[in-house]
């Protein structure tokens, strides 16, 4: 059974191939002019895809097609290359092209997972008695789209995260004028109030010691784009040690996120030949 639908992974596989550098089938700098044949990036790119998804282990997915190592170094040099990053933000474009980016309401919140292997990223969980988790600080946009994340260990507080996760935004151009920015209690003091009236961002905040459902806010987007990314197993169980690879994973599962959405939404707001008669 494939890791993704092929309605979803065929689109996604155009637009990573085409990032991708042209390389032959054969290295072009072996003294002999020969070698075995490179593992095509189709099967380096579906192995990818299995280790998000299930979070297994390289070892566990590797085959006769690819081994373990082949899919680690390919994996490195595409992170180099800015593949993942770039791949996260060409989907973004699209969706707003097609659909449209809400970025008048905007929505930041941490999440806590495991980090059983340490590493970059990674502390003392204060939710998971004391184990190796790690946080990510996300923001979305008013349809729980993921516009940007940022790592940090689990015993980071919130409020520092805030500044970075919105330097996230830099990428898709000038924001809307004073947009509003929802967060939960955790962000309540005068130091966040500061910090996006200096953006030029309006907020919403709720407060410390009053009950969560009296202040009702529109927070969801983001609890949703959380529970959406969690059901990636790699960024819920996360073994990777290197921060480059916790980013780059992180990327690839917003890209297919966002991907997933604006399918469905294009579904419903436009017409092509090929158009499925039931909703993917």
């Amino acid at each position: 059974m494939p890791a993704l639908p092929s309605w979803l992974i065929t689109p996604l596989w155009d637009q990573f191939r085409a990032l991708l550098p042209d390389r032959g089938a054969y290295h072009p700098d072996h003294p002999l002019g020969c070698h075995r044949r490179r593992v095509a990036d189709r099967i380096v790119f579906d192995k990818l895809v299995q280790v998000l998804v299930f979070g297994c282990g390289y070892r566990k997915i590797a085959d006769q097609t690819c081994s373990a190592t082949t899919i680690r170094d390919r994996r490195d040099h595409w992170i180099r290359l800015g593949v993942f990053a770039t791949l996260e933000l060409l989907v973004l474009q699209a969706y707003d092209r097609m659909v449209g980016l809400e970025l008048d309401d905007l929505a930041v919140d941490g999440c806590i997972t495991k980090a059983p292997g340490g590493g970059h990223a990674a502390a003392r969980s204060p939710v998971d008695r004391g184990k190796q988790g790690r946080k990510r600080s996300t923001i979305v946009e008013t349809q729980a789209i993921p516009l940007g994340a940022v790592a940090a260990g689990a015993n980071r507080h919130d409020s520092p995260l805030l500044a970075p996760t919105l330097d996230t935004l830099q990428r898709l151009g000038p924001p809307p004028p004073q947009p509003v920015v929802h967060l939960d209690a955790a962000y309540d003091s005068h130091t966040t109030r500061d910090l996006l009236r200096q953006r030029g961002m309006a907020s919403q905040i709720a407060t410390k010691g009053t009950p969560a459902p009296i202040q009702t806010t529109r927070r969801w987007p983001v609890e949703r784009t959380h529970a959406w990314g969690n059901q990636f197993k790699k960024p819920a169980w996360n073994t990777e040690r290197c921060g480059p690879v916790i980013d780059a994973f992180l990327a690839f599962a917003h890209a297919i996120i966002t991907l997933r959405r604006l399918i469905r939404c294009a579904w419903t707001l436009y017409r092509w030949d090929t158009r499925p008669h039931r909703r993917p």
